[in-house]
C-alpha cells in the first residue's frame, strides 16, 4: 500500500488523512506550515467597526475567515444584522466559501467559484465578481502574513502572488484596496521522528500532497540538500506544481484541488 504524506494545515491535515483511512488508505499527517492568531487584533478589529463601508471582503483563506471571526468586536452586530448589510463576502475556494456560511454569511452574499471550478484562485474568483466593482468601490483583502522563524515578514508565494493580482485589478476597475492581516503563518518545528518521515517518503514511493508552494519551500528549509528525485507529489495549482517541480520531486500530477480529484490522481500514480 502506498503511503499517503499529507502535508496541509492543522486540523485540515488530519481530516483528510482520517477521510483517506476510511477509504482503506495510508495517510500519515505531516503539515508544512503552521499559522497562529496575531498578538495585537486592534486593525481586525477597526475592520469590522469599518465594515458597512466596503462594498466587499476578499478572504485568501478559511483561517482567514476564522481568526477575522475571532477578532470581532462585540459591539458588532451578529449574523442577523449582517445579513442586512450590502457587504459582499469573496470566496476563492469552497474551503473559505464554507467558513464564512459556518460564521453566519447569507448565502445570498457570498461570491465564490463553482465547486465545478478548473481551479479556485483569485482569477477564479476574478471572473465571478468583476461585475459588481465600480469606480470609487472599497474592497478589503483579508490575508495571512507570513513569518520567518526569526518573527519578520516574508513573501507569501501562494496567497501573495494571487492577492496582488486581484488588488491590481481592482484597482484597473477604479476601486480602492484596504488589506488587513488576520493571523500568521510559519515554518513548522519538526522533531527528529518527523524528519526520518520525510527523509523516508522521498524516497519509498510515498505520494506527497501539496496544496501550497510556501510549503514546499518551508520543505527545503527542513530538509536542506535533500534529493527530491525518486519522489512523486500531488500538486492542487500550476505553480504549486511548479514548486515541486523546481524542488526537484520526480514524478509531480497537477488536479483540482478537492479531495475526489486528489484521491483519483493518487490511484492514477500507483
Amino acid at each position: 500500500m502506498v503511503r499517503l504524506i499529507v502535508t496541509r494545515v492543522q486540523p485540515q491535515a488530519q481530516q483528510w488523512a482520517d477521510r483517506f483511512a476510511a477509504h482503506g488508505d495510508d495517510a500519515v499527517v505531516l503539515p508544512l506550515i503552521e499559522v497562529r492568531g496575531l498578538a495585537d487584533v486592534s486593525a481586525v478589529s477597526r475592520a469590522w467597526l469599518n465594515l458597512p463601508n466596503y462594498k466587499a471582503l476578499m478572504f485568501v483563506s478559511r483561517h482567514a475567515v476564522d481568526y477575522f471571526f475571532l477578532a470581532k468586536p462585540a459591539s458588532v452586530p451578529d449574523a442577523k444584522a449582517l445579513a442586512a448589510m450590502t457587504t459582499r463576502w469573496w470566496a476563492t475556494g469552497p474551503g473559505t466559501a464554507h467558513a464564512l456560511l459556518d460564521h453566519g454569511v447569507p448565502v445570498p452574499r457570498l461570491d465564490t467559484p463553482p465547486e465545478q471550478a478548473g481551479q479556485f484562485d483569485s482569477e477564479a474568483l476574478w471572473q465571478q465578481v468583476h461585475a459588481q466593482v465600480q469606480p470609487g468601490d472599497k474592497v478589503l483583502i483579508v490575508r495571512g502574513d507570513s513569518v520567518a522563524p526569526d518573527g519578520t515578514s516574508v513573501f507569501d508565494n501562494d496567497q501573495g502572488v494571487g492577492r496582488e493580482w486581484l488588488a491590481e485589478h481592482l484597482r484597473q476597475s477604479g476601486a480602492q484596496v484596504d488589506f488587513v492581516v488576520a493571523y500568521q503563518r510559519g515554518a513548522p518545528f519538526w522533531t527528529d521522528v518527523q524528519c526520518a518521515l520525510a527523509q523516508s517518503a522521498a524516497t519509498d514511493g510515498s505520494v506527497w500532497l501539496f496544496s501550497s508552494a510556501e510549503a514546499l519551500g518551508h520543505l527545503q528549509s527542513l530538509l536542506p540538500g535533500q534529493d527530491w528525485s525518486a519522489a512523486r507529489a500531488v500538486a492542487t495549482h500550476p505553480r504549486i506544481a511548479a514548486a515541486a517541480r523546481g524542488l526537484g520531486f520526480g514524478v509531480v500530477t497537477q488536479t483540482r484541488p478537492t479531495w475526489e480529484e486528489v484521491r483519483a490522481s493518487v490511484e492514477s500514480l500507483t
